[in-house]
């Protein structure tokens, strides 16, 4: 049903923010793809150094499609578990799974083809940080912390022309290091703001 209404949007004249490819862009498949070899030197041709500094970035990114490299993916992951993370495709927090809960997750998923709807991600593991906590109605918490910092664009097009693409903002999260997963309106990460050194 969600489907039919947005392809009922793509077919209208109406202003999509965003449209259909854009959507898509920025899904866990996508970025999966986007990391496998030869994908942005075929979108980025003769500029080496620019797909080198991209790839640098990367945390990995692995496929659960059924076949050898799905089978390979999980078994690694079911006997490394801290090293990953198990992400559906779904947005906002609380939806990714870690540790024994991914394990299990993974034990119940590897002979089933609902396993291509997840991907495997190498865990990022930013230095904590000490900090101060604050939520109303609680007492300020000292802890060790990690931040997300999500950098906001502006995307517009007519057609295939560009009209803006532009920086407008952030947003940067800071957690306790003990919350695996979940963000402000879930009541886990506060806002906070970035301090350049």
């Amino acid at each position: 049903q969600n489907w039919e209404a947005r392809l009922l949007l793509e077919r209208s004249c109406a202003v999509k923010c965003p449209d259909i490819a854009t959507q898509l862009a920025g899904t866990k498949k996508v970025q999966q793809e986007l990391s496998r070899m030869g994908v942005l030197e075929m979108l980025l041709p003769g500029q080496p150094e620019t797909v080198a500094r991209l790839r640098a970035t990367f945390a990995g990114l692995y496929s659960l499609d059924v076949g050898e490299e799905g089978d390979q993916a999980i078994a690694e992951a079911i006997v490394a578990p801290s090293q990953f993370v198990l992400k559906p495709q779904k947005e906002g927090g609380g939806n990714n799974l870690y540790g024994e809960e991914m394990v299990q997750a993974l034990e119940r998923l590897k002979d089933s083809e609902e396993r291509a709807s997840y991907i495997l991600m190498e865990k990022i593991k930013p230095e904590p940080f000490g900090n101060c906590l604050l939520r109303p109605g609680s007492p300020v918490q000292v802890v060790q912390c990690i931040s997300e910092l999500g950098i906001f664009g502006v995307y517009v097009r007519q057609g295939k022309t560009l009209v803006m693409n532009k920086h407008v903002g952030h947003l940067l999260r800071t957690k306790a290091i003990e919350h695996a997963d979940g963000g402000v309106a879930a009541g886990v990460a506060v806002l906070d703001n970035p301090y350049p050194v």
